[in-house]
């Protein structure tokens, strides 16, 4: 059933991304055939226009998650999406994902497949999963700003430091005391980014568990742990120069030590879009070669 409301989008992107214009261009035609209503996140705006001296037709210009829409789209890679999805927040508003950079998990659909997937759209012909978002404060507060993840919060050693102490706690028990460069918990939406890079494993989508995976530790038998996404994790870290970073989907802030770091489950999900017919493990094969054979 095609809808004949008047849809209201919120658009994100890559400032860093000056040659995908054409686009953008398209996009933007589209959504105006179909009357929408076009907002622009106003740094992305500045870009196209200031930088890339295009003539962008906007209803309307916002900063950060001042804004309300029916649906987000997010123009760039999974960097692009994981911002826009931050700014989104617990306002249960879609996300589709295009896809300008290279990989692409989050942001899937393709520039030549962006008439189709806007088509969908109008005629509710598409899925919504709900994908697992985590969150992190600190006891002292000292992190305030982005301490909610689609992917994985990071406990990290400064650029300069020696490994760090880690001790984790999972719902009050102990579970080990860490020496590596770092620890990340990853939702399952995470499980490909970071964690895969540091041998933890793949995690489809709504599995309903977080993975906490050790970086470069020191000791060879410490290995990746599931718990289940409605446990409580606790972490103290210390170290040599008495602080560390805190990585909340790659945006990073400093902490001093001593203080406890509660990871948990947040109070809302993000619900991306995605084609009917899409498949998490062909998505796999496609974007990994997972399991492709080239001897």
């Amino acid at each position: 059933m095609t809808t004949d409301r008047k849809l209201k989008f919120a658009i994100f992107g890559n400032v860093y991304q000056a040659k995908k214009s054409a686009s953008i261009q398209k996009i933007l035609s589209i959504l105006n055939e179909r009357s929408a209503e076009v907002i622009f996140d106003k740094e992305f705006y500045e870009f196209l226009v200031n930088s890339q001296r295009l003539s962008v037709k906007a209803d309307g210009v916002f900063d950060n998650d001042d804004f309300d829409a029916d649906i987000v789209i997010s123009m760039g890679g999974d960097g692009t999406f994981l911002k826009a999805a931050s700014h989104v927040g617990a306002k249960d508003i879609p996300v589709m994902g295009v896809n300008m950079g290279r990989l692409g998990f989050l942001a899937d659909v393709s520039p030549a497949g962006i008439e189709r997937a806007i088509d969908s759209i109008y005629k509710n012909n598409f899925k919504v999963e709900r994908h697992t978002v985590i969150g992190v404060k600190s006891q002292n507060g000292q992190i305030t700003e982005y301490s909610y993840a689609l992917n994985d919060i990071a406990v990290l050693k400064r650029d300069d430091a020696s490994m760090i102490s880690i001790r984790a706690c999972v719902d009050g028990e102990y579970v080990v005391t860490y020496r590596a460069d770092g620890l990340i918990v990853s939702t399952p939406t995470g499980s490909t980014a970071y964690s895969l890079s540091n041998g933890g494993p793949i995690v489809a989508p709504q599995a309903g568990v977080l993975c906490l995976t050790p970086v470069a530790p020191h000791s060879l038998n410490v290995r990746p742990i599931v718990v289940p996404d409605t446990a409580e994790i606790t972490i103290k870290v210390e170290s040599r120069n008495h602080n560390f970073l805190v990585a909340v989907d790659g945006r990073s802030a400093r902490c001093d030590e001593g203080q406890t770091l509660t990871i948990c489950r947040a109070p809302y999900d993000i619900k991306i879009i995605k084609r009917h017919g899409q498949k998490y493990f062909h998505t796999l094969h496609e974007k990994m070669m997972w399991g492709a054979d080239t001897r």
